[in-house]
């Protein structure tokens, strides 16, 4: 069973709190499409799409989506003023240089020493790998937004991931819906939970070892 909106939503706003004034953002498809919806408007961020856009905007209004206009997972957006487009090569040659400072990924695996793992389930077939082997080892930080458990229940936060590797020791900040991590050289810290979820009920349902912050926020 998936999430509902509230929970999605509830994630997308977490994680726009990862953004800071002047970044160069680039955003996954799924939840992390949903961040710009909740960017304060004073805030000066530039979202980029590897299918090439530079200047993306919040989703469009419904009935006033422009069919040419859709991020790289093929969902419409809009186009903030000043925005540009262009073509891929020119937009995977952003990331490669090293000129995004965060990218908000979605993820089937993360390791507790922040190795992701986002593009196959071995014996299913995908479009593509996309931009995430790019991103997870050339954008400045990594956020992962992603549900705690599969849809089998079982714990996507794990000792040491089980499916292929995007990307070795990227990942800084796991966004679940029962809570937020942090990667760190000392280990995987809870240091948020989402209400109604305790520390005993995140721990039960990632499978290393966690540490809990003395300094824990509570997010309602």
């Amino acid at each position: 069973m998936g999430m509902g909106v509230d929970a999605r939503n509830r994630m997308a706003k977490r994680a726009a709190e990862e953004i800071q004034d002047g970044m160069v953002v680039n955003l996954g498809i799924g939840i992390p499409s949903l961040v710009p919806n909740f960017l304060p408007k004073e805030r000066n961020v530039v979202f980029h799409a590897e299918n090439g856009i530079l200047g993306m905007g919040p989703s469009p209004v419904r009935g006033m989506e422009d069919a040419n206009l859709c991020n790289a997972g093929g969902f419409p957006v809009t186009l903030n003023k000043g925005g540009s487009y262009c073509d891929s090569a020119i937009s995977f040659a952003m990331i490669r240089r090293g000129k995004i400072d965060l990218t908000i990924l979605g993820s089937l695996q993360v390791s507790q020493n922040g190795d992701l793992a986002n593009w196959i389930v071995p014996g299913r077939k995908i479009p593509g790998m996309g931009g995430a082997i790019d991103l997870g080892q050339k954008a400045k930080r990594v956020a992962v937004v992603m549900r705690q458990c599969d849809r089998q229940g079982r714990p996507k936060i794990v000792e040491s991931c089980t499916l292929p590797l995007t990307a070795k020791g990227c990942v800084n900040r796991i966004i679940t819906e029962m809570a937020v991590f942090e990667v760190t050289a000392k280990g995987l810290w809870l240091i948020e939970l989402f209400e109604p979820y305790g520390v005993k009920d995140v721990v039960e349902q990632t499978d290393c070892k966690v540490h809990v912050s003395g300094s824990l926020r509570r997010i309602y």
